[in-house]
């Protein structure tokens, strides 16, 4: 058995070699050698890879040049380069807006409560289905459920439209079967926060549980024969084998929802939106798009602006949320 020598040599020793910068160590030459040879190997891999790279590039890195509008007063005849350098006055002005408070409030609202109300729901649908035992039936299930997920946001919105009309809709029938005055929910303020989130866990939910029973058909199934044996109920065996088995795959979906906390579905707000909610409707994806691109005069830094604060905020909570879960739960994202 081949045994790897012990390095005993001091940090500042180490930081001298060559090919060491701060705590980075960069490969030594045979190390690029055998690097080379693994792609030559495997070149049919890093084709697949070149790809989804090629298209992170492009679409995710790349318009970062273009962040830089923000800080200028942007005007298309004199381009990025050319528009003149104001600093912070943008994201100024926003904080000085009358729409600041009610946009970071409604995206606020429905962002966490579609955090907090849709995150356990395919936890709890996949423990379910785990538990089902008639495989026509768990198969059945799994195709209602996720099947929505594959429907287009405007044909949801139009189903919401049509099942909540206050005169021939569902709840009117309903309403009116009851001897009571049809609703108008989705002109209602107070509803369309309800209305959005449990038609999009509705959606998703069958559809968010699928990665939720891979990682269920994971774990040992002698854990629950020695729990069965020792007399465990099903839902003690839920409780102390199936839920700690999710946890590490959940606390990761956990901190990435979290980063997306502020990316509340512009098509679905947007499209929900009429003018007896858009108080409580508005919200800064929506915000945006109206400043940036139906105002009448386009106002592209501003918007720029406002956008660039939303992906600060939403990396800030990102490594927040993170970090809180790797000091709690020993689970995170890195």
């Amino acid at each position: 058995m081949y045994l790897r020598p012990v390095d005993r040599s001091t940090p500042a020793e180490r930081a001298a070699a060559p090919g060491f910068i701060g705590r980075l160590r960069l490969p030594r030459p045979e190390q690029w050698g055998k690097l080379w040879l693994r792609i030559r190997r495997n070149w049919q891999l890093y084709v697949l890879l070149f790809l989804p790279l090629l298209w992170l590039v492009i679409f995710r890195y790349a318009p970062m040049y273009g962040a830089q509008i923000a800080f200028r007063e942007y005007s298309p005849a004199f381009g990025i380069e050319g528009s003149p350098w104001v600093g912070l006055a943008h994201f100024e002005r926003f904080f000085k807006s009358y729409y600041f408070k009610p946009v970071i409030v409604n995206t606020l609202v429905i962002s966490f409560y579609s955090l907090l109300a849709g995150f356990p729901i395919p936890i709890i649908l996949a423990l379910s289905v785990n538990q089902v035992k008639m495989r026509l039936f768990r198969n059945s299930v799994q195709m209602i459920t996720y099947a929505p997920h594959f429907i287009s946001t405007v044909v949801i919105v139009g189903m919401l439209f049509q099942f909540l009309h206050p005169r021939v809709g569902f709840t009117a029938s309903l309403a009116n079967l009851l001897g009571m005055a049809p609703p108008n929910a989705m002109g209602d303020p107070a509803a369309f926060a309800h209305i959005f989130v449990w038609s999009g866990i509705w959606q998703e939910m069958g559809f968010g549980a699928i990665i939720y029973l891979a990682v269920l058909s994971t774990i040992d199934p002698a854990l629950h024969e020695a729990a069965v044996v020792d007399g465990a109920s099903r839902l003690q065996r839920i409780r102390y084998i199936d839920i700690p088995g999710l946890m590490p795959t959940a606390m990761v979906l956990l901190v990435l929802s979290t980063g997306r906390v502020l990316e509340v579905a512009f098509e679905k707000v947007y499209l929900m939106q009429s003018p007896l909610n858009l108080g409580v409707a508005e919200v800064i994806n929506t915000y945006v798009y109206r400043v940036g691109l139906l105002s009448p005069i386009l106002d592209f830094s501003y918007s720029t602006a406002i956008g660039l604060l939303k992906g600060i905020v939403g990396l800030l909570l990102l490594i927040a949320v993170n970090y809180a879960a790797r000091r709690f739960t020993n689970n995170g994202l890195w």
